[in-house]
């Protein structure tokens, strides 16, 4: 679990002075000489290695008395997303530090207790046994873990939007104004409106647009044309708008937070050369943000940890490095799709979800003549004759799936958002009609952000890796050998092979293909 460990504290300062993005959210860094901690991207000038402390994690650095640097902005980090298939509590411990970095876990306060032992329930363990494990994996509580979380997003809020304070408390998971006051005073020496105030403001922002602009890191290599191309192919004409040349990715979003709907539209432009997105969103989703970040951030795969993906996956994939999982912003939307794909191409697919969307999507006004449409809803689509779904070219099996899917998410007995346990879930999925493993391991692979997904009987992905997919169920046994040499990474093996990046044993890279 501690992988930075695997650094010497003389490594990390080497990677402090190089500015080495591939560090940037795998360690902090705390100057004892000004009580400020910083990323290893930071530009400001780099402390003496005497006044440096380092921690894994932000929450530790604050824990320790450091405030977060203005400069670099802790906030905007890439997250921790470091995967262990060998140590059981360094498992548990990345469990709940992802599902405490949802702002979907930030609407009930952890003093009360609750929030652990929903935690703990939800893991399967007494809330004793969390906390230990999570305090000598992490070094912190799961209390001062989250509470760092939720000022950090707080921080970001104040800094990269005009929301009145009472709603950045709100958006930032306080219930309490009063609560939400005191632990931004206590933990960074200021109140909400002085941080504001100091936070210096972003270049361009005079000029930009109605609505909040954020910056969200990630870790390089990071392959944005392919991406791009990957989301381009299946756009959905009114509900998406890809530009492959600029980098951009404009679209519609409903979320529903605290049971609430909100709607509204984003734009989203990857930019290389500083490792970085860009976010604009519409007023209308400010009040979200928090979401909105956490999903736009599994879209676009900005969380993944290169080093210990290409560690294992680059002898097979050598020219696959900077590849990303694809994700999605709504499961449930993802899941349709994923249906309506089975076993025709993507352009067929294509065609089903517009078809669907143009008869069943809510109306939206947006800025972008190419945006006006919302994806259907789960109740919409639950509601649904089955005969107005097969006018549109759906055949009775895919009818049954999609409205079997729409049923259980509208009641709250599936999500498909990444919360819900993993081998039920898939359970669930399988259990419905119309839906198989392939079905459910490639909504596991985008919907749910499972690294390890494996959609079994995948024909382009045998061929591919140079199988004979006539051979049924020995062609799945060859794939399933190979595969097991790519675990925990399956998910990134899989868009590895499909960009057609996969070398076979014992064969070489032509030069020109070499970058």
């Amino acid at each position: 679990m501690n992988h930075a460990a695997t650094l010497d504290d003389e490594a990390r300062y080497r990677a402090l002075c190089s500015h080495d993005a591939r560090f940037d959210g795998r360690f902090f860094i705390g100057v004892t000489s000004t009580g400020i901690y910083c990323r290893p991207v930071c530009r400001v000038r780099t402390p003496r290695r005497e006044n440096c402390r380092f921690f894994d994690h932000a929450a530790q650095a604050e824990q320790a008395g450091f405030r977060p640097c203005l400069r670099c902005r802790p906030e905007l980090a890439p997250l921790d997303r470091h995967w262990s298939a060998e140590d059981a509590g360094a498992i548990l411990a990345r469990q709940a530090m992802r599902l405490l970095d949802d702002p979907q876990s930030w609407n009930t306060p952890l003093a009360d207790g609750t929030a652990i032992s929903r935690l703990s329930a939800r893991l399967g363990v007494s809330d004793r046994h969390l906390r230990r494990i999570f305090e000598a994996h992490v070094g912190v509580s799961p209390q001062q873990y989250l509470q760092t979380r939720k000022l950090l997003s707080a921080k970001q809020l104040l800094a990269d939007t005009r929301l009145p304070v009472p709603q950045v408390a709100q958006a930032s998971g306080f219930t309490s104004l009063r609560r939400f006051n005191s632990a931004i005073q206590a933990r960074y020496g200021l109140s909400p409106t002085q941080m504001r105030r100091s936070q210096p403001a972003p270049s361009g922002q005079a000029a930009a647009p109605a609505g909040a602009t954020v910056r969200l890191s990630w870790r390089p290599p990071y392959d944005a044309v392919a991406l791009l191309g990957f989301l381009a192919t299946r756009q959905l004409p009114g509900v998406e708008w890809v530009q492959p040349e600029a980098l951009c990715l404009h679209r519609t979003v409903r979320l529903v937070v605290g049971g609430q709907p909100h709607s509204g539209w984003l734009v989203a432009q990857l930019q290389p050369a500083a490792h970085r997105l860009k976010l604009h969103t519409s007023d209308s989703l400010q009040a979200v943000l928090p979401s909105l970040i956490w999903r736009v951030r599994a879209l676009f795969d900005l969380d993944a940890e290169p080093q210990a993906i290409n560690a294992v996956l680059h002898p097979h994939f050598p020219t696959g490095d900077g590849l990303r999982v694809p994700g999605g912003l709504d499961g449930f939307e993802l899941a349709v799709r994923a249906v309506l794909g089975q076993q025709i191409t993507v352009a067929a697919a294509r065609t089903l979800a517009q078809r669907l969307v143009e008869r069943f999507g809510e109306p939206i006004e947006t800025p972008f003549a190419s945006l006006h449409r919302l994806f259907p809803s789960a109740h919409t689509l639950a509601s649904a004759e089955p005969h107005a779904l097969g006018e549109l070219g759906i055949v009775r099996q895919r009818q049954a799936a999609i409205q079997a899917l729409a049923r259980a998410v509208a009641d709250g007995s599936l999500d498909l958002d990444g919360q819900a346990d993993l081998s039920s879930t898939l359970q669930t999925l399988q259990a419905m009609p119309g839906i198989g493993p392939w079905t459910a391991q490639y909504i596991a692979l985008r919907a749910l952000r499972w690294p390890d997904a494996w959609p079994t009987g995948d024909v382009a992905l045998h061929q591919a890796l140079g199988l004979n997919h006539r051979q049924g169920a020995a062609t799945r046994r060859q794939a399933d050998n190979l595969a097991s040499a790519w675990q925990p990474w399956r998910s990134y093996a899989v868009l590895r092979a499909w960009a057609g990046t996969y070398q076979a044993p014992g064969t070489t890279i032509p030069q020109e293909t070499i970058p």
